[in-house]
């Protein structure tokens, strides 16, 4: 067996180790100082104001294309959800008054007998 002193596999993963630590060393560094926080918050800002931009514009390509923007779309899925909730509403008012109506107690719940017409008097007077 190879020596583990001049293993390849060993050297090169101590290499990578080491590697790794310096490179954490450098980026803790980098991190901890005010001219990174500044480049990432001009960064952030960058971003966002293209984010908005971006926003804008795909609102405007579809007014142009006379499609319904997300703020829209929102808009009309509240609405709709105002709609059903009153419709649900009316539906429980008017269970109840039909409950209501059917009760015994209401002297309404009887059902009343068909109506028939009297036939006419066949032939008169004899």
């Amino acid at each position: 067996m190879a020596d583990k002193g001049n293993d390849p596999a060993v050297i090169w993963q101590t290499m990578l180790g080491e590697m790794e630590k310096g490179f954490n060393s450098f980026a803790n560094q980098a991190m901890a100082s005010p001219e990174f926080s500044k480049v990432m918050n001009q960064v952030g800002g960058v971003s966002a104001g293209a984010q908005k931009q971006l926003g804008e514009l795909m609102e405007k390509y579809l007014l142009a294309m006379n499609l319904p923007s997300r703020a829209q779309m929102v808009g009309m899925a509240e609405r709709l959800q105002s709609i059903e909730g009153q419709l649900n509403e009316i539906k429980a008012m008017l269970h109840q008054v039909h409950h209501n109506s059917l009760s015994p107690d209401s002297g309404l719940g009887t059902p009343r007998p068909p109506r028939t017409k009297t036939p006419p008097p066949e032939g008169g007077q004899k």
